[in-house]
């Protein structure tokens, strides 16, 4: 089971009735944050969530809307006596901005340690998160994110009983040990049938429309994608400054063949973004709007 809270869904600046967007995933007693504007500390405390069991926090871009409430976090997190590491992921030069956000944060009790992105496409598996960062098309160097959890597959008895498997060596076949005796050796590929289908969320703000984007959300459970126009007159607004319209959101919702699309990262401008969702879903049918809190609890489908 994978816990998805959207804590706000602005861009640009936080507003009173609207937090900058962010992104906290639960999973298995860990928290997995996505990025840190202003204001963010706020948005988890009225979305009900928790800063403390944060151990990876993925920074999209180095614009202060999604990394300027990084060092009230960590001031927040070192006065509850934190003691264990956090993880930050983001692009190039993440060392430099993360030290020089820490000028008003210098002491703290936990290490940090940065991940700096630097190729189109990375991977990580931290905490049972798999992580897939993904370059995007912004007026500075931007990552999107998709986050998986994988799910093994299942156990065969009767394929263990026929290879005449000890049943005491069935638990450590399952948990992936390969085990010998008496010259004999079993490995987990004989008892164990294909992965099963996990659960995924894909994230993406600031960029222009890409099949990389598409290709990076494919078959997604949920797909959380800026929409800072609904305006159709807003277009060249949107490509002059690297943002996304609705439709466009809903249209590489619709080729990544998602299950879910949830649109963020508003203009400030924006009002009534209702009314433009009629035109969304002719789209993508199971388009909604995200909302401040807004949260999914995603669960493995059956077999």
């Amino acid at each position: 089971m994978l816990d998805v809270c959207l804590l706000g869904t602005a861009g640009m600046m936080p507003l009173p009735h609207r937090w900058l967007t962010a992104l906290v995933l639960k999973y298995n007693g860990s928290h997995l944050l996505i990025d840190c504007g202003e204001g963010t500390q706020i948005a988890m405390k009225e979305a009900g969530e928790s800063f403390k069991p944060i151990d990876i926090l993925c920074i999209t871009h180095f614009h202060a809307d999604h990394i300027s409430g990084l060092p009230g976090l960590l001031l927040t997190m070192g006065n509850a006596d934190r003691t264990m590491p956090l993880t930050i992921i983001g692009p190039k030069g993440l060392t430099k901005v993360v030290s020089a956000l820490r000028t008003i944060a210098p002491e703290l009790p936990f290490e940090i340690k940065c991940i700096e992105l630097d190729e189109q496409d990375e991977y990580f598996e931290i905490n049972g998160f798999c992580i897939h960062a993904f370059k995007v098309k912004h007026n500075v160097i931007c990552y999107g994110y998709s986050v998986e959890i994988k799910r093994g597959g299942r156990f065969d008895a009767e394929a263990a009983r026929a290879k005449e498997i000890p049943v005491k060596f069935w638990n450590p076949l399952q948990k992936g040990n390969t085990v010998e005796c008496e010259g004999k050796i079993y490995t987990p590929d004989m008892v164990i049938g294909p992965q099963r289908k996990g659960i995924k969320v894909t994230y993406c703000t600031d960029s222009r429309p890409l099949d990389h984007i598409v290709e990076a959300a494919k078959a997604s459970d949920l797909f959380i994608c800026e929409g800072m126009y609904a305006e159709k007159e807003k277009l060249a607004k949107a490509k002059q400054y690297k943002h996304m319209t609705f439709y466009e959101a809903a249209d590489m919702a619709k080729k990544a063949q998602v299950q879910e699309l949830w649109l963020t990262h508003f203009s400030p401008s924006l009002v009534k973004a209702q009314d433009y969702m009629p035109q969304v879903r002719k789209i993508f049918e199971n388009a909604h709007l995200g909302s401040d809190g807004k949260k999914a609890e995603l669960i493995f489908t059956e077999d």
